[in-house]
C-alpha cells in the first residue's frame, strides 16, 4: 500500500501541526470528531467513498492515486460551499444517484478515459462535500471539521483501494468488484426510493 503513504502522512502531518486558535477550549476537537464520524455514519457517504477508492484502483496507472485526492480536494470545496449555504434542489437524490452510478460502474466493470472518470468522481464529491458542510455543527471549527471529513474520506478510499489490491492479489478478476458495485447500486437505489 506503498502508493497511499506519503499522501496519508501528508495529511496526517498536516492535522498534527496545524494549530488552530479557538476563543473556548474543546471546539477543535468537537469539530475534528464530527467530521471523522460523518462520512462513516453515513451509508450514502461510505458506500461512494469506498467506492471510488475501488474504482480507481480498476482504473489503474496514475488514477489510483488521482482519483482519491480529487474526491478529497473536491469534497473540501463542496464543504464550503455548504458551510456558506449553497445547495441543490435534489442534493439528496443526486447522491443516492451518484452511489447508484458509482456501483453500476463498478458493477460493470467501465472503465472511461482518464478525464471523464475523475471528472465524474470531481462531480460525486462536489455533491457529497456540500452536504457535509450543511450537516457541520454550528459549534464547530470549520477548519477542524472538515480535516476530519476530508481524512475520513480518504481512509474510506484507501479501504477501497486495499479491496482492489485484494482482487488483483487473489486472482478474482473482477468478480469481487462486480459484486460489491451491485450491491452498492441497489443500496443506492434503495436510498433513491427512501426505503434506506
Amino acid at each position: 500500500m506503498t502508493l497511499l503513504r506519503k499522501p496519508l502522512s501528508a495529511a496526517l502531518a498536516i492535522l498534527l501541526v496545524s494549530g488552530l486558535a479557538q476563543a473556548h477550549p474543546g471546539h477543535a476537537v468537537a469539530g475534528f470528531s464530527s467530521g471523522l464520524a460523518h462520512p462513516l455514519g453515513g451509508l450514502d457517504h461510505l458506500l461512494a467513498m469506498l467506492a471510488v477508492g475501488l474504482w480507481s484502483w480498476r482504473l489503474g496507472g496514475a488514477v489510483r492515486w488521482q482519483g482519491p485526492l480529487t474526491f478529497m480536494a473536491l469534497l473540501a470545496v463542496g464543504g464550503v460551499l455548504g458551510w456558506l449555504g449553497v445547495s441543490t434542489a435534489a442534493l439528496e437524490s443526486g447522491i443516492a444517484a451518484s452511489v447508484i452510478a458509482l456501483g453500476l460502474l463498478l458493477a460493470f466493470a467501465l472503465q472511461p478515459r482518464r478525464g471523464l472518470a475523475l471528472t465524474a468522481i470531481a462531480g460525486f464529491a462536489l455533491l457529497h462535500g456540500i452536504a457535509h458542510g450543511q450537516e457541520m455543527p454550528h459549534d464547530a471549527s470549520g477548519l477542524a471539521y472538515a480535516a476530519g471529513f476530508v481524512l475520513a474520506s480518504g481512509l474510506l478510499h484507501a479501504a477501497g483501494l486495499l479491496l482492489g489490491q485484494t482482487e488483483a492479489r487473489f486472482a478474482l478478476g473482477e468478480r469481487l468488484g462486480r459484486v460489491v458495485g451491485g450491491g452498492i447500486a441497489l443500496c443506492g437505489a434503495l436510498m433513491l426510493g427512501g426505503w434506506v
